[in-house]
């Protein structure tokens, strides 16, 4: 599982597999060792090893320190009065995000292959954390978000990646793949799991 975040500092929009690859975080140099390792042990003796490079892959199942999650779960509490605000850094990064779902089957299909190869696994569209929060409040019928988000500067990264997005291009033609859950739908699906998750936790 390679990672999206190995290109950091974008130098193409939108980033395939030929990107140069400039990680801005410890993460993203880890991944970038992880990817040409793989490439390494692929060339050198053969195994059918594939690196899936993807993109930010979602589900109510992605943990609460993730940015999605983050803003699902306070969302859902913010409605039924459990939370007051929703404390953020930069509301203008934007990300690829895509069903986790979709994902894993697209790491299925490349495992299917003839020979082993690398792939962007991405949906192609962009959303700016600001979609993400208009999209989270509005499912739970809040218009303006902005009296419940608050900005601190230590949720900033000092090396931030401020717009990823994949071409898929290579997946769709050579794998048949292509994501089958929308943002809206995806978005949806994590608020929905929160909202059951903290009634049945709170009683409410």
């Amino acid at each position: 599982a390679s990672s999206s975040e190995m290109f950091g500092k974008v130098q193409q929009v939108p980033q395939s597999e030929e990107t140069l690859l400039w990680p801005r975080s410890p993460y993203g140099v880890a991944k970038v060792f992880g990817h040409y390792t793989t490439i390494n042990y692929r060339e050198s003796y053969g195994m059918h090893a594939s690196s899936g490079i993807l993109f930010n892959h979602e589900s109510p199942r992605r943990g609460p320190e993730f940015v999605t999650r983050k803003v699902s779960r306070a969302v859902a509490r913010i409605k039924l009065g459990l939370q007051d605000e929703i404390v953020m850094g930069n509301l203008d990064a934007k990300r690829d995000w895509g069903f986790a779902g979709d994902y894993v089957e697209a790491m299925w299909l490349m495992l299917q292959q003839d020979e082993a190869d690398d792939y962007v696994i991405a949906t192609g569209e962009t959303h700016s954390i600001k979609d993400l929060l208009d999209t989270a409040f509005t499912i739970v019928g809040i218009d303006d978000w902005a009296p419940y988000v608050r900005q601190d500067p230590q949720f900033m990264r000092p090396a931030e990646v401020d717009l990823l997005i994949g071409d898929p291009k290579k997946a769709h033609e050579k794998l048949g793949w292509k994501p089958r859950v929308a943002f809206p739908e995806l978005v949806q699906m994590m608020v929905e799991n929160d909202l059951n998750e903290q009634k049945k936790l709170h009683g409410v």
